[in-house]
């Protein structure tokens, strides 16, 4: 069987338009919309975890299409000519440049698994040891928590006297308990005093800090109880990334040369 020249050609075209048109989505005002807008919206969606079925792929093509009917009545109206237009495209640009930039450069400067083990390390090293469940009652003056102590010796209730008179409004409500936390979470006078005492045992002269006096009773002592590694080691490796990226941040502020 033969085709004739004009048969030919026009299968060609046919093939032709054909081949355009799955390369667009739609043809609004006789301009092509491409399929990769639609495909550019699409990864973006897929990046926050949302699937992108049918039903939302449908969405975005009109989405897109209606993109393109406002842009071409924008241009209509010169609003691409206006400097305020101009001024805002110039600050989208700097942005999705700046955030490409810092997306290169976590790309490139990736956190290692050695880097959130020895970052582990140093956080098991500066909260291990032993957790204490304390409770304290803030004064004012010496004199005011000398007595209060004495009435402690006799038939003072910590916890009543606690609500009563520390000034410390978040423990004093609820008796002076401070719940579980390591040494190194107190000032260090408050931390020295701590320490040296016993389960159940009060310390028997005020303690002095920044905060005033204090009067400190230990309830209870445990080994401290730290998340395995694996458990937290995304947040782990979020954490260095910033660090990572501020660096980066602070390094370029500081190379350049301003005048």
């Amino acid at each position: 069987m033969k085709f004739s020249r004009s048969a030919l050609t026009v299968a060609v075209l046919v093939a032709a338009a054909f081949s355009a048109s799955a390369q667009n989505i739609a043809i609004v005002n006789g301009k092509a919309v491409p399929t990769e807008r639609l495909e550019v919206l699409a990864k973006q969606i897929a990046a926050t975890g949302r699937p992108v079925d049918d039903t939302v792929r449908a969405q975005l093509k009109e989405e897109v299409v209606l993109r393109e009917i406002f842009m071409q009545e924008a241009q209509k109206r010169g609003i691409g000519a206006t400097d305020e237009f101009k001024n805002q495209l110039e600050l989208a640009r700097q942005t999705i440049m700046i955030r490409s930039l810092f997306a290169d450069f976590q790309a490139k400067n990736p956190v290692t698994d050695a880097d959130i083990k020895a970052e582990y390390d140093k956080f098991v090293a500066a909260n291990g040891g032993k957790e204490y469940r304390a409770r304290h009652i803030l004064v004012e003056k010496e004199d005011e928590a000398k007595a209060i102590i004495a009435s402690l010796k006799g038939k003072g209730k910590f916890e009543d006297i606690a609500k009563k008179q520390s000034k410390d409004p978040g423990s004093g409500a609820n008796g002076g308990d401070l719940d579980w936390a390591a040494a190194a979470s107190y000032v260090p006078e408050f931390s020295e005093a701590m320490v040296k005492l016993e389960k159940g045992q009060t310390t028997q002269a005020p303690v002095k800090t920044q905060f005033g006096w204090h009067i400190i009773r230990v309830d209870d002592i445990r080994q401290a109880e730290l998340p395995k590694m694996e458990d937290i080691k995304p947040q782990i490796a979020q954490q260095m990334q910033q660090q990572k990226l501020t660096e980066f941040q602070k390094s370029l502020r500081e190379k350049a040369k301003i005048e």
